[in-house]
């Protein structure tokens, strides 16, 4: 009778496994950013109904920018975020154990360095000497580096000054800074409200991804739920693209900004998403290095480490 119990068990072990491993986590967290894609998932509980059979709930964490979201990230209180292009390579070169799951399309239109409309600064090359302010560690940390790169200057020879959005803000319509390296929507209202000038955009300097990332635990032993995740958000993407006019209302209700913003915002954004190759980690190695050559990360990162395993046979 002992045999027959033990065989049993092991038998009602095996059933369940495909259960267990597909909802293993009760409660999924996701990290996001007001122009994330993520919002328009959240605004439409979408994660919410596809989960709902399963078992799974949906929590929701908003940050101001991505290195504070990849602080959750590699702390566990978040399983997935939504970054740009440069807060990756800081959390991986601050050993973070995460994966990037998927990537957008490039939308290097939607960052920028912008200065007062009065101001004598009308180059990326004038910016010499200059307090710029920017939030350390984001996307636009890259533009940064790269456009003065090609001006013909160094990081050294400007006085970054690092704040997150809301702050930089108020420092630049103090006029405490001299420009401000920013992204949408927070480029669109400063442009509108203050007719800040562009000195530069991203364009022919950097692509300016966005990126889907995860806690290496949660992606490996959840593949099934990241998946899912994944697809949701090749989905939506493709409706927000042909909705422009419904996201901009969308997006406009979630984040309390005007939807004027939101108009600006989406017509030069591309919310195509797309599962990683060895063509965008290589961009993203180039990212790194040039961070590493300029001591902004502490030594070498290799980036392609933070592949995901339903990745490393593509």
């Amino acid at each position: 009778m002992k045999k027959i119990f033990t065989s049993s068990l092991v038998v009602t072990s095996l059933l369940l496994i495909p259960t267990l491993s597909f909802a293993e986590q009760s409660v999924v967290t996701i990290g996001y950013q007001k122009a994330s894609l993520f919002t328009i998932i959240k605004s439409q509980h979408t994660l919410e109904k596809r989960f709902a059979s399963q078992g799974v709930t949906v929590r929701w964490v908003e940050f101001p920018a991505g290195p504070q979201l990849l602080e959750g990230l590699n702390i566990g209180s978040v399983d997935i975020g939504a970054t740009g292009d440069a807060p990756p390579i800081f959390a991986q070169a601050a050993k973070a154990d995460l994966v990037y799951l998927a990537h957008s399309v490039a939308n290097p239109k939607n960052e920028a360095i912008v200065v007062p409309a009065n101001s004598p600064i009308h180059s990326v090359a004038e910016l010499k000497g200059k307090r710029v302010a920017l939030n350390k560690g984001s996307d636009v940390n890259y533009l940064l580096v790269a456009a003065l790169q090609h001006a013909g200057l160094s990081y050294q020879d400007i006085q970054p000054v690092y704040l997150p959005p809301a702050d930089a803000r108020a420092a630049f319509q103090k006029g405490a800074v001299d420009a401000w390296a920013i992204w949408d929507p927070y480029y669109a209202e400063v442009s509108q409200v203050t007719h800040a000038r562009t000195i530069t955009t991203a364009e022919g300097l950097v692509p300016h991804y966005s990126f889907f990332l995860s806690r290496r635990k949660f992606a490996e032993g959840s593949p099934k739920l990241a998946l899912e995740v994944v697809n949701t958000l090749k989905e939506s993407g493709q409706w927000a693209n042909s909705h422009k006019e419904e996201t901009a209302q969308l997006l406009s209700t979630a984040t309390g900004l005007s939807i004027d913003y939101w108009h600006t915002t989406l017509a030069r954004l591309d919310y195509t998403t797309e599962r990683m190759t060895p063509e965008v980690f290589a961009q993203q190695q180039t990212l790194a290095d040039a961070f590493s050559k300029i001591h902004l990360i502490p030594g070498q990162v290799q980036v392609n480490r933070a592949t995901w395993s339903q990745d490393a046979s593509h």
